[in-house]
């Protein structure tokens, strides 16, 4: 009989007959994210810099950043990031390692390594949830992992990727506390993760709560007044915290609980994606354009082809995705939540102005990726099908190709 992990030892289970594996798995997404890109954009350190000026006492730059840090908004004499208080929060482990002299800069390739393999293991956490073989679940887990925008995007390693890297961990591991393994605490915990770095994730706080208190006598859980609250508090805790410190972050910064200070980017109503303002339905046709119908350029000689370097269909870089409309799921209930989530922050995603700047295809849509992970999961059958074959593998090579264009050679430089 097959050993069981111990209850509670969530990384347990991969020291299992398939653990090897496994770990081959997560080490081999280190080691290939970490070495992706051999000039990773470590100079645009916002939350970085931000980081460390907290760790001094400070939640604003005395000195003037460089020119570079075109993002940085002068108020009355200091200067102060965009990004909200999670993502900076994020970012202090790796600042401290610089106030104690053991790191000069920002470590983006190994912030970016660490990132991919920690996605990784929550992959195989929430395919062992499922009945699949082996090969089915590292096929699909490898496939969000180097077969989708993910990795040229997360390799770039400057502040913006690496903030939804770290979405991506939060959504994931809330997904995993909450539908899988549920301990609301956990769930909230690393849900204060996902809408810390990306604000728009909070628009999914709904369907969490949703799927926390959903079948309560299946899952043998207290069916009282008091049980159905427990879990719903437990997971707005930590959550609740965190928003409050992100107004009074906002207000400390710019006399208001509302403004993150994204408007107060020097010149940013003036660029053109932004002549509607930050969000607007107007924006809506340009971003599905740019998301789902921009292809890669044909040029006369190597590389061939290329992608715009600014957008491009997602469907194009990954075909797999394709696969998610297949009929038929395991639980209707969870793959229909899940469409739900990434409708709503599509719409959102939709209606900013500004599709995602520099990247391969579309980096938003990184956010959306556990929930489409979630949905493969459901819909898909147990074993490999020749379809399954060639849409990976397409999206494999795509996805290598890019990766190497965008930080191997000069033919994507801006």
């Amino acid at each position: 009989m097959k050993p069981k992990a111990e209850k509670g030892s969530y990384f347990g289970s991969l020291l299992q007959r398939s653990g090897w594996t496994n770990l081959c798995l997560v080490a081999g997404t280190f080691v290939v994210y970490f070495l992706s890109n051999p000039y990773p954009q470590l100079y645009y350190n916002y939350t970085f810099l931000i980081a460390e000026n907290f760790l001094h006492g400070r939640i604003g730059l005395v000195e003037r950043p460089p020119s570079w840090l075109n993002e940085m908004i002068p108020f009355e004499g200091l200067y102060y990031s965009a990004f909200p208080l999670g993502g900076v929060l994020t970012m202090l482990p790796f600042s401290f390692l610089k106030l104690i002299g053991l790191i000069t800069d920002m470590p983006s390739s190994l912030i970016v390594a660490l990132t991919a393999a920690v996605i990784s293991i929550f992959l195989i956490l929430i395919g062992k949830k499922y009945q699949h073989t082996l090969p089915k679940k590292i096929l699909m887990a490898a496939g969000i992992l180097f077969g989708t925008f993910l990795w040229a995007n997360l390799a770039m390693g400057s502040a913006w990727q690496m903030a939804l890297g770290f979405a991506m961990i939060g959504e994931l591991g809330a997904i995993y506390f909450t539908i899988y393994d549920r301990r609301p605490l956990l769930a909230g915990l690393f849900f204060a993760l996902a809408f810390g770095n990306r604000t728009e994730i909070i628009l999914t706080a709904p369907i969490f709560l949703y799927l926390l208190t959903r079948d309560k006598a299946k899952l043998k859980q207290p069916s009282s007044y008091a049980g159905q609250w427990k879990p719903i508090v437990f997971f707005c805790l930590v959550p609740f915290i965190l928003g409050i410190a992100t107004l009074l972050y906002n207000y400390l910064r710019f006399h208001s609980f509302t403004d993150f200070g994204y408007a107060r980017i020097p010149g940013v109503l003036k660029e053109p994606w932004y002549r509607y303002g930050i969000f607007s339905l107007d924006y809506i046709s340009f971003n599905v354009k740019e998301m789902l119908f921009t292809l890669w350029s044909r040029v006369p000689r190597f590389p061939y082809l290329k992608p715009t370097g600014f957008g491009g269909a997602v469907w194009l870089s990954s075909p797999f995705l394709f696969l998610l409309f297949r009929f038929g799921a395991k639980d209707k209930l969870i793959k229909y939540t899940a469409w739900v989530a990434i409708a709503l922050m599509v719409f959102l995603l939709w209606c900013h102005g500004n599709p995602g700047g520099y990247q391969f295809s579309y980096r938003y849509a990184i956010i959306l990726l556990p929930w489409v992970y979630v949905i493969l999961l459901e819909s898909s059958p147990k074993k490999i099908t020749p379809l399954e074959w060639v849409l990976y593998i397409f999206s494999f090579i795509a996805n290598l190709f890019a990766t190497y264009l965008f930080h191997w050679t000069e033919y994507m430089k801006m």
